[in-house]
């Protein structure tokens, strides 16, 4: 499913920013093979917005790997904005994944011996950006933490160390932008905080949003529910709703 693209002509459909095509993961031990993903394939549209869901252990944050170019298929393959993953070496991979993707993790993955605003500063020195330090400290204002710019991750709390790694994977503009479980680590109300400022960005930045999560609620807030079992595709449920409040 494909949806109309902002500034298309009324009838036309974007290329796709994502396209996961007929993707199988295997691994094989003493014990024999195991199947994580069998023929998994679908596309996302540019600012399109979907959740992956599915039961512990049924192959999400695997998919999410794959998508990222962080983990290899056994077959199929993944191409970002045209370009097939798969198809280049690992050095390729890791400058496409710093030009067009953004992360969020469950547990943060902040560096403890740099302060909020060199973490959020990091990926913008690494593609050379002089501005660095105004744009990092511009999206930490955006965030919330205008006033902790030079505090440590260690006195932060959650909540404060996600708003942190969300002003880090967004402050590079990403097209994509993969979270795994974002929420997984925090109370409820701080979770509830961090996922509306979440949105809010993907909105603002009309970034490609793509959700691995557990709570039913946070994938009904996307274009697109992606149910996963036992490593199929279960269902691709799209959200009418959704797609006219985001168009």
């Amino acid at each position: 499913m494909t949806v109309q693209s902002r500034g298309n002509a009324p009838g036309a459909v974007a290329a796709p920013i994502i396209a996961v095509e007929h993707v199988f993961k295997s691994v094989t031990d003493s014990t024999g093979t195991l199947d994580i993903l069998r023929d998994i394939h679908f596309s996302l549209a540019p600012r399109e917005t979907a959740a992956i869901v599915g039961a512990s252990g049924s192959g999400k944050s695997t998919l999410l790997s794959i998508i990222a170019g962080l983990d290899t298929p056994t077959r199929g393959t993944v191409r970002l904005a045209g370009e097939d993953l798969f198809a280049v070496d690992e050095d390729a991979r890791a400058a496409l994944r710093a030009q067009k993707i953004g992360f969020v993790f469950q547990s943060f993955q902040l560096l403890g011996n740099l302060s909020a605003l060199e973490n959020v500063m990091l990926p913008l020195e690494l593609a050379g950006r002089r501005d660095a330090r105004a744009q990092a400290s511009e999206m930490l204002a955006r965030v919330g933490l205008g006033q902790r710019l030079r505090h440590y991750p260690r006195v932060l709390s959650g909540g404060e160390q996600q708003r942190v790694a969300l002003a880090r994977a967004f402050v590079v503009h990403p097209s994509v932008l993969l979270a795994d479980e974002p929420t997984g680590s925090l109370d409820f109300a701080t979770g509830a905080t961090v996922m509306d400022l979440m949105f809010d960005l993907n909105r603002e930045l009309g970034t490609t949003l793509v959700l691995v999560t557990h709570d039913l609620a946070i994938a009904a807030r996307c274009q697109r529910r992606l149910s996963i079992d036992a490593g199929r595709m279960a269902e691709d449920t799209a959200h009418p709703g959704q797609l006219l409040q985001q168009a």
